[in-house]
C-alpha cells in the first residue's frame, strides 16, 4: 500500500506542478497579450494625435489666410474711402487688427492663438465683432464659391450633355 500512497502523492504533486506551470504559463501570455495591447493603443494614440495636430495646423493656416484676405479686403476699401473720413480710418482700423490677428494664428500653436483671441475680444470688443462678422462674411462666400465648384465639377462628370431647348414642355 506504501508504494500506491507514494504514487498517489507523486501524482499529486505531479499535477500540482503542471498546474503551476500552466497557471505561470497563462499569466505570462496575459502579460505578453496586455503589453502588446498597450503599444498598440500607445502608437494608435500617437498617430492620432500627430494626425489631428496636422489637420489642425492646415485649418490655423486657412483660417489665418482667411482674415489676411479680410483684412487686405479692408485695407482696400479704407484707400478707396474719403481720405481722412471715420469710414476709412474704422476700416483701417479694423484691417491692422486682423492682419495682427492673421499673424498670431499662424505664428503661435493652436491653443495659445485661441487665448490671445480671447484676450484681444475683451480688449477691443466692438473691433472683434466687426472683424468676426466680416470674417464670417468671407467665410460664408469661400464656403458658397466651394459649393458652386464642388457641384460644377461633380455634375460634369455624371449629367449627359444636353441638346435643344430644355423648357419643361420639352416644345421650342
Amino acid at each position: 500500500m506504501t508504494n500506491t500512497n507514494d504514487t498517489l502523492h507523486d501524482a499529486k504533486h505531479e499535477a500540482e506542478d503542471v498546474a503551476h506551470d500552466a497557471k505561470d504559463r497563462a499569466k505570462s501570455v496575459v502579460d505578453d497579450v496586455t503589453a502588446q495591447a498597450r503599444s498598440v493603443a500607445h502608437d494608435a494614440s500617437e498617430t492620432l494625435r500627430s494626425e489631428v495636430t496636422a489637420r489642425a495646423d492646415a485649418a490655423k493656416g486657412a483660417a489665418a489666410q482667411e482674415v489676411s484676405n479680410v483684412a487686405s479686403a479692408l485695407r482696400k476699401a479704407a484707400q478707396e474711402s474719403r481720405s481722412g473720413s471715420a469710414q476709412e480710418r474704422t476700416f483701417g482700423q479694423i484691417a491692422d487688427s486682423l492682419a495682427d490677428a492673421s499673424d498670431a494664428i499662424s505664428n503661435k500653436d493652436l491653443g495659445t492663438a485661441i487665448s490671445d483671441v480671447g484676450e484681444f475680444a475683451r480688449r477691443n470688443p466692438l473691433t472683434f465683432l466687426a472683424g468676426a462678422a466680416l470674417a464670417g462674411f468671407a467665410v460664408s462666400r469661400f464656403v458658397k464659391a466651394s459649393d458652386r465648384h464642388a457641384v460644377a465639377t461633380n455634375s460634369d462628370e455624371f449629367m449627359p450633355p444636353r441638346h435643344g431647348n430644355a423648357d419643361f414642355g420639352g416644345r421650342g
